[in-house]
C-alpha cells in the first residue's frame, strides 16, 4: 500500500539546511526530500492486544510541518525513529481485532490517542507518568516492545494515518457516535490537546486571559474553555486577519492583530508600561494567564512582559532553542508551565480520558470541528498540502486533511 514516509540522514540534514534557506520546497520535493510516497506492506497486529483500522480522514498536524522542515529541536530524536509513515490525528473503521481486545468490533468507527505509553509497549509495571495518568509524558518512549517513539506517527514500528491502513493498541482506542462526522472524528486528538492546556491552566470568570496564535490550536483553545462555561475575557494575538475573525467567532472578546501584545495588553487590561534603559516594556498588571501556542522566543518573551504576578504561561507551541530574559519571571512570581497532549483527569467524581470529554463535547455540539477543515487532498497530492499549509491565509486554509476512498 501507498504511505506518506519521513526519514532523514545527518548529512541529508546538513544539506537540506543549506538548500532550504533558498527554497523550503527542497524539503519535500526532490532527492531530499525528508517526506515521501513510498509503497509499505499492509500493517499486521504487533499482538493479540492490538486491533486495525482502514484509515478514513487523517489531518495534517503543525507538527507535521515542523518535522518535515527539519524545524524541531534535536532533543526529541531519542523518542523519535524512522523511516516512518507520518500521520497522527486520524480515525477510521475497524477492520481487525486481536483476541485480547475487549469491547472493540469490527465494523466500529473509532478515533485514536496516538501515544505509546507503557501498555503500548508491553511494559509493567508502568512508568510513574503513566500510573498517575498522563500517558503522553511516558517515561519509556524508547523502551519496550517497539521502536523510539512518543506516538503513532514518529514510530518506526507503527504507521501513522497517511496510509489506508494502521494498527492501534487496545488503549489507544475510542469508539465514536453514529453522528460525528469523519472530518470530526480526525480532530479530536488536536482538540483533546487544547482541552487538555485549558483544563491544566483553567481560568475562572474573573482571569483575563491571551491566546497567542490563533491557528487551529488557538481556536481550539479558545472553543474549550468557552465549552466549560468558561466565562472569562479571552484576547487573541494573530497577524492574519481571516484566522483572527474565526477565532473571534468561537468565543474570542479582544482581536491583537498587528503583533503589538503590550500595547494591547495595556489597553485591554489596564496593566501600566514601564520603559527599560534598553529593550522592550516591561508591564505591571497584564493578563492573568497566556497560552502561547507559537512557542518563539519573541512570543515567550512578549508573554512574560505581559503576563501579571502570580500568571501563568502554558507554552503549547513547540518551538526551538530560545533566548529568554528571566526578569518578568522573578520580579512578578509568575509560572510558566509545558503543555504536552493529554491524559486522564476528574470529572464529576470520575477519571476520565480527555478523549471521551472531548467526544462528548463534539456529540452535544459544544465545539464546531467539523467547519474548521476547510481543504481536503488526496494522499497523492501531499505537496499539494504542504504548500497550502505553508500559507494558509492565502488559501483561507484552516484545517487540512487527507481522505481515503470508503
Amino acid at each position: 500500500m501507498k504511505a506518506l514516509q519521513f526519514s532523514v540522514t545527518v548529512p541529508q540534514f546538513a544539506a537540506l539546511k543549506v538548500l532550504g534557506s533558498i527554497s523550503r520546497r527542497f524539503y519535500y520535493q526532490g532527492p531530499l526530500a525528508t517526506v515521501r510516497l513510498v509503497d509499505i506492506p499492509e500493517p499486521t497486529l504487533p499482538s493479540p492486544d492490538w486491533v486495525k483500522l482502514r484509515t478514513f480522514v487523517c489531518g495534517f498536524c503543525g507538527s507535521d510541518v515542523n518535522l518535515i522542515l527539519l524545524r524541531d529541536s534535536p532533543t526529541a530524536t531519542p523518542f523519535t525513529s524512522f523511516p516512518c509513515t507520518l500521520g497522527h490525528e486520524f480515525c477510521g473503521e475497524i477492520i481487525e481485532v486481536g483476541s485480547n481486545v475487549d469491547g472493540i468490533e469490527t465494523g466500529d468507527v473509532v478515533t485514536v490517542a496516538p501515544n505509546l505509553s507503557c501498555s503500548a509497549r508491553g511494559i509493567e509495571p508502568e512508568c510513574r507518568s503513566c500510573q498517575m495518568g498522563r500517558p503522553s509524558n511516558c517515561e519509556n518512549y524508547a523502551e519496550g516492545v517497539l521502536s523510539p517513539g512518543m506516538f503513532a506517527g514518529i514510530c518506526r514500528d507503527i504507521g501513522g494515518g497517511f496510509a489506508p491502513s494502521v494498527v492501534a493498541h487496545k488503549s489507544q482506542v475510542f469508539k465514536l457516535p453514529g453522528q460525528i462526522t469523519a472530518e470530526e472524528g480526525a480532530m479530536i486528538e488536536p482538540f483533546a490537546c487544547a482541552l487538555q492546556a485549558v483544563l491544566d491552566n483553567m481560568p475562572d470568570k474573573e482571569d483575563r486571559v491571551l491566546v497567542i496564535g490563533g491557528g487551529v490550536m488557538g481556536s481550539l483553545i479558545v472553543q474549550s474553555m468557552r465549552a466549560l462555561d468558561i466565562d472569562c475575557s479571552i484576547a487573541v494575538s494573530e497577524p492574519s486577519q481571516f484566522h483572527a475573525e474565526l477565532t473571534s467567532r468561537v468565543g474570542a472578546d479582544h482581536l491583537i492583530t498587528d503583533c503589538d501584545v503590550l500595547c494591547h495588553t495595556e489597553d485591554i487590561t489596564g496593566a501600566k508600561a514601564y520603559k527599560p534603559m534598553l529593550g522592550k516594556d516591561i508591564l505591571m498588571g497584564g493578563f492573568s494567564k497566556i497560552f502561547d501556542v507559537v512557542g518563539s522566543a519573541e512570543t515567550l518573551n512578549a508573554s512574560m512582559r505581559a503576563l501579571s504576578t502570580r500568571g501563568v504561561l502554558s507554552v503549547v507551541g513547540i518551538g526551538k532553542d530560545v533566548k529568554l530574559d528571566l526578569t518578568p519571571l522573578w520580579l512578578k512570581l509568575q509560572t510558566i508551565k509545558g503543555v504536552y497532549t493529554y491524559g486522564y483527569t476528574d470529572v464529576d467524581n470520575e477519571r476520565k480520558h480527555i478523549f471521551d470529554i472531548a467526544i462528548d463535547f463534539v456529540k452535544r455540539k459544544r465545539v464546531d470541528l467539523g467547519s474548521m477543515v476547510t481543504h481536503t487532498f488526496s494522499l497523492e497530492d501531499y505537496r499539494g498540502m504542504i504548500e497550502v499549509n505553508l500559507n494558509k491565509p492565502k488559501h483561507r486554509a484552516v484545517k487540512t486533511v487527507v481522505s481515503f476512498p470508503l
